[in-house]
């Protein structure tokens, strides 16, 4: 029915009712869903991709990704630094972002009217890649929160009928927005996908589908795949999803993949119910992806993430980074606070987040957690913060992967 799902922070709540742990009380509207699946969209035309207003964001443009990235360093002992951002004037290579689910929209797939929802997610995932690519971000027709509520209690009912299936509006738009760019705006640069959730899960298949060996495998600088199960022969960097692209193992790697889900190190091992992280049942002798954006050659590594400011699901005011100080600007970088490994924990493979206790007034936690009822949904891990994360780190990556790019003359 749906490519891979992701829930944007601001609409999680309304969803976990439905489908997170099975021990929450579940309200009757799961025990008899709607006997309809919601409507499609007005238009299921193919978009004009040649149409800028289809388009979240473009290089050049006055939008979502121009936004204010300054943040505030914060130090274990609690100093504080301002941090402006600078995007590179003069990019070597491309950004391809495709966002996870935040659409609330009653339709079984979105429309395609830029809202709040797509470039609240787009500030938080993407727009600090412009140090060093051009960022192109269609919007597309998504499976929306709606559609995944309606599907996950359907299947839920006793002696529920299989749902009617729906054209693949999401990848459809996904796969004609790279086409019109690669035939339009690429010329010959290399180019990074980077996809948070639904997003990845669309990229992996458009990677199956459009790139992974074909002619734009050349064009391939990585894939950045958060969020998402990619499968890869257990132990082994190649194979299973992808035919012929690796994952990333150094940051002088190009055409290869990045894939990870986080956990908090404390609530590992993971409930039964957890949503990322495991191969899927086709997958037999593979297991889920796990490069750490913070040591892509293995081990444990420093996390850099940055975080956004504002107030996030399940929190009714900002968290309080520094005693007695508040924070003025739209993200905050707890420096040398997290760090990072892959680990087995039965059948998952999930980057472990630690916390290093700082000795001063910043605070000893990380918001980021999905909260419901007052509970911890510990199923979801840190899936609402992936990207923040490792903003840093992926920024340094795309870096260092441009000039790898670079040295080997677009290669």
């Amino acid at each position: 029915m749906f490519r891979t799902f992701g829930l944007a922070a601001s609409f999680l709540a309304a969803a976990l009712a439905l489908t997170a742990a099975p021990a929450l009380a579940q309200p009757a509207a799961a025990a008899s869903p709607a006997a309809r699946p919601p409507p499609m969209p007005a238009s299921t035309a193919p978009n004009d991709y040649a149409n800028r207003a289809n388009w979240l964001c473009w290089p050049g443009r006055d939008d979502a990704c121009a936004s204010d990235l300054t943040a505030t360093q914060v130090a274990p002992d609690g100093a504080t630094r301002i941090q402006r951002f600078r995007p590179d004037p003069h990019p070597a290579i491309d950004c391809f972002y495709v966002y996870p689910t935040v659409s609330t929209e009653p339709t079984r797939f979105s429309d395609m009217k830029i809202q709040p929802q797509e470039t609240n997610v787009v500030i938080q995932q993407a727009a600090r890649l412009r140090a060093h690519c051009r960022l192109f971000a269609p919007m597309y027709r998504q499976g929306t929160l709606t559609a995944l509520i309606y599907y996950q209690t359907h299947r839920r009912a006793p002696g529920a009928a299989p749902p009617p299936p729906a054209p693949a509006l999401n990848y459809d738009d996904v796969r004609d927005a790279w086409n019109y760019y690669l035939a339009h705006e690429n010329h010959g640069r290399g180019v990074v996908l980077v996809g948070h959730s639904q997003g990845s899960g669309l990229l992996a298949e458009l990677i199956r589908n459009e790139i992974d060996a074909k002619p734009a495998q050349r064009r391939l600088v990585s894939a950045i795949l958060m969020g998402a199960t990619l499968n890869v022969p257990a132990g082994k960097a190649v194979g299973g999803d992808f035919k012929s692209i690796p994952l990333c193992r150094s940051d002088a790697q190009t055409g290869c993949a990045i894939a990870y889900s986080s956990f908090r190190a404390t609530d590992l091992p993971p409930p039964a119910n957890t949503f990322f992280g495991r191969p899927r049942k086709d997958g037999a002798g593979l297991e889920a992806a796990c490069v750490n954006p913070a040591s892509l050659a293995g081990g444990a590594g420093l996390a850099k993430p940055y975080f956004g400011v504002a107030p996030i699901a399940g929190q009714a005011q900002r968290f309080q980074w520094v005693k007695g100080k508040t924070i003025a600007t739209p993200f905050v970088e707890p420096v040398g606070m997290l760090t990072a490994t892959c680990v087995h924990s039965g059948p998952f493979h999930l980057l472990a987040i630690r916390i290093i206790p700082a000795a001063g007034p910043r605070a000893q936690d990380i918001p980021g957690d999905l909260i419901f009822g007052g509970m911890v949904q510990k199923n979801w891990g840190l899936h609402l913060i992936d990207a923040n994360l490792f903003m840093g780190n992926l920024v340094d990556i795309v870096g260092d992967e441009s000039r790898a790019w670079t040295a080997k003359g677009g290669k």
